[in-house]
């Protein structure tokens, strides 16, 4: 690096003093050098026209692939295809739907799917055979079938153009041992006089493989020596490949051939040439001293980046956790001499994954970068924001003047990180815990003070996140007492009457009537007494033990409410449970024992596991609401929430969080955040239940918004089924309207 340092001399005086005549004088090194230079540029031409050729085919396959699909309109978009598959013209079919897509287009394979997606015709290699074959592709077709329908019953015509007359389906799969195009067309009427039920078409299945006639083309017609086809990426020497890639991201197969190589070809015709007349171009050797100079200037700008990116995040350009360390360590060794104090402020964004997961990295990355500004307006320039990876961020407080400045801030992060973000298109609510620590107060150890920060920040968590926690000494004993508290939890769920079941009521907004109850588990120790339920019941999910908790708890529930006078009984369902393949079934099996009918019951599920990709959670919930049972969203407002998917949630009703309702009258808009999500509700037809209603200004605030139901402490806190019993028949006091 100090060679090449001499090339970026300020001056050309220096740079000729010190490197310019020392290498003249060395005129065999420098012809090397050159010789290197132009080995290099040899290189990279090569790559680049092999680059070029990798594209080459990449554009021929997608040619082929929206090829094939152009081919099968010519006979999909007929009346008479229409008229002969209903009245099940197999000759007509064979005709003009498979051998002669066959003949006349070269597709291998063709298929013809009824509405109920059986097989009615099918050909292989331009010869008709049992429909029934259809089944060797089915599970290549099966997402392709599945997500055509769906959007010709949705009415999509997002890529119809006057080119592309009707929507498709198409992938990479392999079918019968060869790579192939599979590509899904409706068939359907060109003049529109017959009529289609949208979804119910009758659809034309196009195979074309890949490692025949498009290997000679590739031959042949783009000059690509020696093309093959290749199940793995095993090349020769001197041999490319470009990978055939399905929708799902998996690998199929690879293009392999010889690429055309210019550089390699010129170098060989001007190597001999430049070794015989180096020595009379001195000047030459100038030329490339300068340009050498000038790429090493570039180089030295490179590696400046390169020192910023190893000490920043590439993504929010914040600190990394090297830099961090380095700052907290300075800070830290500067405190004996300045008196001063620092906290540590350890921040996790909450249900982040789910962020990725519904929208998509980019959408997460989105949010990051947002966020990170947020931080960056929040803090001072003597104050250091970095990002650990993830979503985990820390800060570096400095000059505190005491805990009331360190809670101040605090309050800050998690109001700003409450308010909504723009990703994808939507707006998207997350929230944000915070634990902190203190130096010198809580040591001067730099690793030991962030992991005081960080057991802050799992309490934090752990009392229920979009919080904040100061580190405090007895919170080192937690993780012992977590261990002693689960075996207790465990022996708890096989003692009858320690976990107990209390209700509490949800009442109609406009009446007061109450409509129903939500069910919640209650913990009585022996020895420590009543156990929180923000304590117990992660740890019952963390320690695989909610299923056995959840299922006490529902049949508890369903029992008490057979015999009860309301309408709606509602429990808490986490995501691990539902992700139980048995999980309908057992629900179903508590039902018929307690005799209850199943449209009384509602279960609360958080909107990740609504948004989920097909999942067993889907699957179960799918088979629960086919027998009556209706579902709501718990904690809307929080996590991941979004006001627009409220148009796609299948649910009953949305849960607005406690969080909103005790921001009323803080100036934070959350009057018309919550308005905003009951005005969303009502256009979708989902019922609304307000949570934590505990002032009668907060009561008559939610009635005037148009909220259907409340809930909180102000009407009436969880209590015993006897207790319950006692609401129910008027012998307890209630709160008036």
């Amino acid at each position: 690096m100090k060679l090449l340092r001499h090339f970026g001399e300020p001056t050309r005086r220096l740079f000729l003093l010190r490197t310019a005549l020392p290498i003249i004088g060395l005129s065999l090194f420098v012809a090397m050098a050159t010789t290197g230079l132009l080995l290099w540029s040899t290189v990279q031409t090569d790559g680049v026209a092999v680059s070029r050729q990798q594209s080459l085919v990449a554009l021929i396959i997608s040619k082929l692939e929206s090829g094939v699909a152009h081919d099968q309109e010519s006979v999909t978009v007929w009346d008479d295809a229409v008229t002969a598959l209903r009245s099940h013209d197999t000759k007509w079919l064979d005709v003009n739907l498979g051998s002669w897509m066959h003949t006349y287009f070269g597709h291998d394979e063709l298929y013809i799917l009824d509405p109920d997606n059986e097989p009615v015709y099918a050909s292989v290699g331009g010869s008709t055979v049992e429909p029934g074959s259809y089944r060797s592709i089915h599970s290549n077709t099966a997402r392709l079938v599945d997500d055509l329908r769906a959007r010709l019953k949705r009415g999509d015509t997002e890529t119809v153009t006057k080119q592309v007359l009707t929507i498709g389906a198409s992938d990479m799969a392999v079918i019968s041992g060869h790579p192939a195009i599979v590509s899904i067309k409706p068939v359907v009427s060109d003049t529109g006089h017959i009529a289609q039920e949208p979804g119910q078409e009758f659809l034309h299945i196009a195979v074309r493989y890949l490692d025949g006639s498009l290997i000679t083309s590739l031959r042949q017609d783009y000059l690509l020596d020696g093309a093959r086809f290749s199940w793995v990426n095993m090349l020769a020497r001197g041999e490319a490949s470009y990978p055939l890639i399905d929708r799902s991201g998996s690998t199929i197969g690879f293009f392999v051939w010889q690429p055309y190589r210019p550089g390699a070809s010129v170098f060989s015709q001007l190597g001999p040439m430049l070794v015989a007349t180096f020595g009379l171009l001195l000047g030459g050797v100038i030329v490339v001293l300068m340009s050498l100079r000038r790429r090493t200037l570039k180089l030295i700008e490179s590696e400046d980046r390169i020192y910023h990116l190893a000490h920043n995040d590439l993504l929010t350009a914040l600190p990394n956790r090297s830099q961090f360390n380095d700052r907290l360590a300075d800070a830290l060794t500067r405190l004996p001499s300045t008196g001063e104090q620092l906290a540590i402020l350890y921040l996790d964004l909450d249900r982040f994954k789910q962020v990725n997961d519904s929208f998509g990295h980019p959408a997460g990355d989105e949010l990051l970068r947002e966020f990170s500004d947020r931080l960056r307006r929040l803090t001072t320039e003597a104050d250091t924001v970095a990002r650990l990876g993830g979503d985990e961020f820390i800060i570096i407080q400095r000059q505190v003047a005491g805990e009331h400045e360190v809670k101040t801030l605090c309050e800050r992060l998690i109001e700003t990180a409450r308010r909504p973000f723009e990703v994808a298109g939507v707006q998207v609510f997350v929230g944000v815990s915070v634990g902190a620590a203190f130096a010198p107060r809580d040591g001067c150890d730099r690793d030991e003070l962030v992991r005081k920060a960080d057991v802050a920040l799992y309490h934090a968590k752990a009392a229920g996140r979009s919080g904040y926690v100061f580190f405090k000494a007895e919170m080192d004993q937690t993780l012992a007492m977590r261990k002693d508290l689960e075996q207790e939890l465990r022996k708890a769920l096989q003692v009858p009457g320690q976990i107990q079941v209390h209700y509490q009521p949800l009442y109609t907004a406009d009446t007061n009537r109450m409509a129903g109850v939500e069910a919640l588990a209650r913990w009585s120790h022996a020895e420590r007494g009543w156990v929180a339920p923000d304590l117990f019941v992660p740890l019952a999910e963390k320690t695989g033990l909610i299923d056995q908790l959840g299922e006490l708890v529902l049949r508890k529930a369903c029992l008490d409410a057979v015999s009860l006078p309301i309408d709606t009984l509602a429990v808490n369902v986490s995501a691990l449970q539902l992700n139980n393949p048995s999980f309908a079934m057992k629900v179903t099996s508590i039902l018929l024992e307690a005799q209850m009918d199943p449209r009384r019951l509602e279960l609360e599920v958080t909107e990740s596991t609504l948004s989920e990709r097909p999942t067993e959670c889907q699957r179960n919930i799918k088979a629960l609401r086919s027998i009556g049972v209706r579902f709501a969203v718990d904690d809307f407002g929080t996590g991941f929430s979004s006001l627009g998917r409220l148009q796609t949630l299948d649910v009953d009703r949305i849960k607005i969080d406690r969080s909103f309702v005790q921001g009323f009258g803080r100036c934070n808009g959350e009057e018309a955040i919550v308005q905003a999500i009951i005005d969303m509700a009502r256009v979708t037809g989902i019922n609304t239940t307000a949570e934590g209603v505990e002032t009668q200004s907060q009561c008559d605030f939610l009635r005037k918004l148009g909220c259907d139901q409340l809930q909180g402490f102000l009407l009436s806190k969880p209590v015993p089924k006897e207790e319950l019993q006692n609401l129910l028949e008027g012998r307890s006091r209630r709160v008036s309207a």
